[in-house]
């Protein structure tokens, strides 16, 4: 690898080479917030509370769980100083529901 001094910048010079911080700059906390609303639109959680609303049934507690698991997560990885690249691994959110 080989360093060069641009500027007043610093950069890496061969063109392959990423490290951790190449990417942390490039996850933000809207990334996360897109992820977690993205695993519960997988389990259609607005129709459910919709159904909720005008129903006045209560929706599954299993779905509510996992929402508040999501959001729970989601609330973790953004006060993470640094946010993993792989913030979107299972590793990191509760397990998806079997329905």
């Amino acid at each position: 690898m080989r360093f060069a001094e641009i500027g007043n910048s610093r950069e890496w010079t061969e063109p392959g080479w990423q490290g951790d911080h190449a990417f942390s700059e490039k996850v933000g906390v809207e990334d996360v917030e897109a992820e977690a609303n993205r695993r519960l639109r997988a389990i259609r959680l607005h129709e459910w509370r919709r159904r909720e609303f005008l129903t006045g049934l209560p929706m599954p507690e299993d779905l509510r769980q996992y929402a508040q698991q999501v959001e729970f997560a989601m609330r973790a990885i953004c006060c993470l100083s640094h946010i993993p690249h792989d913030f979107d691994s299972d590793v990191y959110w509760p397990r998806p529901l079997d329905h």
